[in-house]
């Protein structure tokens, strides 16, 4: 249709002759003939085993071709409701013009003869699918060899393509039992007992106390959006919570930054922890001796916090997933952050398809949440929309979320950045202190309360602070001056010389 964009599929990776292979490489290729006569023996003798089987196996799981056929007649007689016997098996085969192929009604009923004991016919399942996989891998191993030499194939193409077929390859293993409402009741309790034991904060702990309370701390498996427009604060704030859960509470984080490089993040982290103005750090002003002093020492718990930055620009989604998982087996990740989800690439079928190219991402990202059971914050844009839209003070709404509706989909929580003086939306008339006032907006919390959090940021710390925070400050301040002031005029110090006293 006119106007549509042009979908783009995949080339489907070549199949691999696993004989040949085998003869070339001087190996049978991984198979168990004998197992798969038992399993196709028990299941045309016993019917219950049939749907033990159908949940497990398909056709791949079987090496010989006369088993493939075997196997995937009875699967259709399973799915038509139809009894699975010699009998049937052997009119389906007919139906389908492959009972001469498999070597006849003789051939089923010889089957019928090899059959295994019941008692074991999980544990045959299980050494078939693991012979499958072994072929699966040595199938994805020599059509990602053969691209590898292929000097005119794209190497980003090979890498995600090697990814997908090996991930592929192992899904089949991977699958979850279903539990009973009883098991999941009993870990639930024990969940509940280790909150009774250790009370307050159950996730990873975001640093500040008010937002905490909304969230509880971030909770495994979640995906959090954190979302606003250009330049409000995303990345400072998203710094703010990762330098707060591995400096001061010593969890694992990993940083993936799409936008800006490690080294500007870095400085970012060292202006805020060490309160120097970034002028001084670029070298806009000079840096006194004492203050180098107290520069290593403030950034000495920076320095040795298990903070992780990646800033590979454009990262393929599969190659996130893959990093992820090894940061979470190596490093022990207890949190990650993407910045942001928008420069993220998606599936490569998808490219030019933006709104499901995002949703294939946001769908991605939550995956790999719950599958690595942690918690991850992924930045987004905000469309126009919000600024624009009359009498509301330019605060953002869930639909404002930008290029997809997945997002707030499968986000379990969503929280916004809104700052009225930045984007223009106040009178003129404010305070210094008016123009910091920040509202963090939980518009969206799956397993908890919505609402706002008032927040300060000092933009020339790149830091975000409570408002309590800052009174205390100012009046930690207030008693310090005062303190200094009347020793000074005691002893006829400068301070007691001044005019003012």
């Amino acid at each position: 249709m006119p106007g549509q964009p042009k979908k783009t599929y995949r080339k489907k990776a070549e199949t691999v002759n696993l004989d040949t292979l085998g003869l070339e490489m001087g190996n049978k290729p991984p198979q168990a003939l004998e197992v798969e006569e038992a399993v196709l023996g028990a299941m045309l003798v016993e019917p219950n085993l049939k749907d033990m089987a159908a949940e497990e196996l398909d056709e791949t799981c079987f090496y010989d071709p006369k088993h493939k056929m075997i196997y995937e007649a009875m699967m259709k007689l399973a799915n038509e409701h139809s009894p699975v016997d010699i009998y049937t098996v052997s009119e389906k085969l007919k139906a389908l013009d492959n009972l001469e192929a498999v070597g006849g009604a003789v051939a089923i009923t010889d089957l019928s003869l090899k059959i295994g004991a019941a008692a074991h016919f999980e544990y045959y399942i299980k050494i078939l699918k693991q012979k499958a996989i072994q072929r699966a891998l040595i199938s994805a191993s020599h059509n990602i060899l053969k691209k590898a030499f292929d000097d005119s194939y794209s190497v980003d193409d090979l890498i995600q393509e090697s990814q997908d077929s090996i991930y592929e390859a192992i899904q089949s293993n991977m699958k979850k039992d279903v539990r009973d409402i009883g098991s999941v009741i009993n870990d639930a309790m024990d969940e509940v007992q280790k909150h009774q034991e250790q009370p307050g904060i159950s996730g990873v702990p975001s640093g500040f106390p008010s937002l905490d309370a909304y969230t509880m701390g971030w909770q495994s498996s979640d995906l959090i959006i954190l979302a606003a427009r250009p330049s409000v604060g995303k990345t400072a704030f998203s710094l703010n919570l990762a330098r707060n859960a591995a400096v001061q509470y010593h969890m694992p984080v990993a940083f993936f930054s799409l936008e800006m490089s490690s080294l500007q993040l870095a400085m970012r982290l060292m202006v805020s922890e060490s309160g120097l103005g970034a002028n001084k750090l670029k070298g806009g002003a000079k840096i006194e001796p004492y203050e180098w002093k107290e520069l290593e020492v403030k950034l000495g718990p920076l320095s040795s916090a298990p903070l992780y930055i990646d800033d590979t620009p454009g990262i393929l989604l599969s190659e996130f997933e893959t990093k992820a998982k090894r940061l979470v087996k190596t490093k022990n990740v207890k949190l990650i952050f993407v910045d942001y989800m928008q420069l993220m690439q998606g599936p490569k079928e998808l490219r030019g398809m933006r709104e499901q190219e995002v949703a294939a991402i946001s769908r991605g990202l939550k995956a790999t949440a719950k599958e690595l059971n942690i918690p991850i914050i992924a930045l987004s844009q905000l469309s126009r929309q919000a600024v624009q839209r009359a009498g509301s003070n330019g605060k953002p709404q869930l639909s404002d979320l930008r290029e997809s509706g997945s997002i707030e989909q499968d986000a379990d929580m969503v929280i916004f950045l809104h700052r009225p003086f930045f984007l223009g939306l106040t009178s003129g008339q404010e305070t210094p202190e008016d123009k910091e006032n920040t509202e963090i907006i939980i518009a969206k919390n799956r397993n908890g309360a919505v609402g706002s959090v008032p927040m300060l940021f000092k933009g020339d710390q790149v830091r975000f602070i409570e408002p309590s925070d800052s009174l205390a400050a100012q009046a930690s301040a207030q008693g310090t001056d005062s303190a200094m002031n009347f020793d000074s005029i005691g002893q006829g110090g400068e301070f007691g010389s001044n005019t003012d006293f």
